[in-house]
């Protein structure tokens, strides 16, 4: 059987090419969302403007923690660097999701979805730290 070719890896699972195309979906509906949350929620409950707000922060900040992932699978090819942006991808969903309805209908739309997603993008970074030692130990 032959081997994918270079261009077939990146738009894999575990491939750079993958991952940036998250990221870039990430980045987009943060920007989005958090422009939404600045100028059309204005006149909304302030205290649910800011949870609003808050899940937009976090959904940037993890669209960036993507591009390390799109950038690491370029350079790695364990399975942490796969697993990270799984994690990221999936917790963001369910952290910054949960805290975006919740700031636009002031109730909170699944229990237990945000600290569940929490926990998944600590296990993000997790898995890059893993990643981070794993490389290390390979480059030596």
């Amino acid at each position: 059987m032959s081997q994918p070719t270079k261009e077939q890896q990146r738009m894999t699972l575990g491939g750079g090419g993958f991952w940036l195309a998250v990221a870039g979906l990430n980045g987009l509906i943060a920007v989005a969302a958090g422009a939404y949350g600045h100028h059309a929620l204005g006149g909304h409950n302030s205290d649910f403007r800011e949870i609003f707000l808050t899940g937009a922060q976090y959904h940037m900040w993890h669209t960036l923690a993507l591009l390390g992932v799109a950038w690491t699978t370029e350079h790695f090819s364990g399975i942490a660097p796969a697993l990270a942006g799984i994690a990221f991808s999936v917790g963001v969903f369910l952290f910054s999701g949960s805290l975006y309805v919740m700031g636009l209908t002031e109730d909170v739309p699944v229990r237990g979805a945000a600290p569940l997603g929490g926990m998944l993008l600590i296990l993000g970074w997790t898995a890059l730290i893993w990643t981070g030692f794993s490389m290390r130990r390979t480059q030596i």
